[in-house]
Formats: C-alpha cells, sequence, structure tokens
C-alpha cells in the first residue's frame, strides 16, 4: 500500500513538473519574440559607445557652465510647451480630471511662471503632471508592445512606442515650425533640431552619470535595457 503511495506522488510531481516547463516554454517563447535580435544588439552596442564618448561629456560640459536654476527654468519651458502631448492623451484615455488638472497647470505656469520658466503650478497651486503619451494611450486601451526596437540615438522602443511617437509628432508644438516660418524653412528645421537637441541635453545635464549607474556591471547591456524599458513603461501604462 506504501509502496502506491509513493508510486503516485511520483506520478503526481512529474506530472506538475512537466506542466510547469511546458508553462515556462510557452512563456519565453512569447516573451523572446525578437525578430531584430541582431540589429537592435549592434545598435545598443553603437548607442553605448555614443552615450559614452560624445553624450555624456556633453551632459558634463554643460552641466558645468549652466547653474542649476537655469537648467531647471530650461526644463520647466520646453515641459511647458509639450502641454499639448499630455491634454491630447489623457483626454484620449478618458482621464478627464487629469486633462482639467494638466490645462489648468498650462494656464498657472504660462501666465504666472513667465511663459512656463517657473513651475508655479506645483510649487505654488499643488497642480499634478499627469504625463501621457501614445504608446501609453495604445497600451491603455490594450496595444501590445510588439517586439522591441533600439533607435540610433534615442535606444530602446519598442513597437508600439514608435507608432505612439509618430503620432505625438503631430501634437508636439515644436513640429510646426515650419509652418509657421514658411519664409526660411530650411533655416527653421535647423531651428527645431536645435531646440530639440538642446532639451535633450538639459535633461540629461541634471545627472550627467545616470546611464552610468544604471548600466555598470551589466553582463548584457541590450537585455537589461529590453527588460527594464518593457518594465518601466508597463508601469506607467497601469497608472
Amino acid at each position: 500500500m506504501l509502496r502506491i503511495f509513493f508510486v503516485n506522488c511520483i506520478f503526481i510531481i512529474s506530472c506538475f513538473a512537466t506542466d510547469i516547463d511546458s508553462f515556462e516554454d510557452e512563456y519565453i517563447a512569447q516573451d523572446s519574440f525578437d525578430p531584430l535580435s541582431g540589429y537592435n544588439r549592434v545598435m545598443t552596442e553603437f548607442n553605448h559607445i555614443f552615450y559614452q564618448n560624445v553624450l555624456i561629456p556633453t551632459f558634463k560640459g554643460y552641466d558645468y557652465m549652466m547653474p542649476n536654476p537655469a537648467q531647471n527654468a530650461i526644463s520647466n519651458f520646453f515641459d511647458n510647451l509639450l502641454f499639448p502631448i499630455r491634454l491630447v492623451n489623457n483626454v484620449l484615455q478618458l482621464k478627464f480630471a487629469n486633462a482639467g488638472e494638466e490645462s489648468l497647470r498650462f494656464i498657472a505656469n504660462t501666465i504666472v511662471g513667465f511663459g512656463g520658466i517657473s513651475d508655479v503650478a506645483t510649487n505654488v497651486y499643488g497642480l499634478k503632471k499627469h504625463d501621457e503619451d501614445l504608446g501609453q494611450t495604445l497600451g491603455y486601451w490594450g496595444v501590445g508592445g510588439g517586439f522591441p526596437i533600439v533607435l540610433p540615438f534615442l535606444g530602446q522602443t519598442n513597437l508600439r512606442d514608435l507608432v505612439g511617437m509618430s503620432g505625438d509628432f503631430f501634437i508636439n508644438p515644436m513640429s510646426y515650425t515650419n509652418e509657421i516660418f514658411t519664409d526660411n524653412a530650411n533655416r527653421y528645421f535647423h531651428l527645431n533640431l536645435i531646440a530639440k537637441s538642446w532639451r535633450v541635453i538639459n535633461d540629461g545635464s541634471k545627472d550627467p552619470e545616470l546611464y552610468n549607474k544604471l548600466t555598470n556591471g551589466t553582463i548584457d547591456l541590450y537585455a537589461f535595457l529590453k527588460d527594464g524599458y518593457e518594465q518601466r513603461r508597463n508601469a506607467q501604462i497601469q497608472e
């Protein structure tokens, strides 16, 4: 009798282990769908070299020359300018209270905050910022991330967020500089590019070593950045 009991236990355990293995195999198969893996790894290494030798030294030099209050003022200005992206995507996610608070923030920072250089909406009126983009909106409505993609200079993203970036481009007021200044579109295209680059450098200069802090000691840089990106985006979508 005891022998039969042990045989049954072993059979149940083996079946359970088989189910677990099948589940893990299915999970890994779904999670590892990465048709651009070869390209992504090469581009990750390219970006890593670019960050280490160009971007991070630029961040440090800018941080050395630019006082912290000026860095904050510039960040506030660009953040206020990108209000339409947050407004539209909050509305698309039916977060109307958040959209209303974003509108109040824009009014306060534009009028009282001298065009947005001072974040009086947060510091004086206690109005919270609600960051939303089209990639988050698509995720909110159930669109999966798709396969990962690494962009030159911009870094890690996925198919859904790449589509989202394309959509946000048309909401971004900075994208219409050329339309406003039609007398010399080529000239203002470059001014537009300079403005966007300035924003990236200014924001990055607040913590020039952030990239190194995140990636220091990483064995598989691409896998680390890919997993970290997906976890962060999923958390943002679920907020």
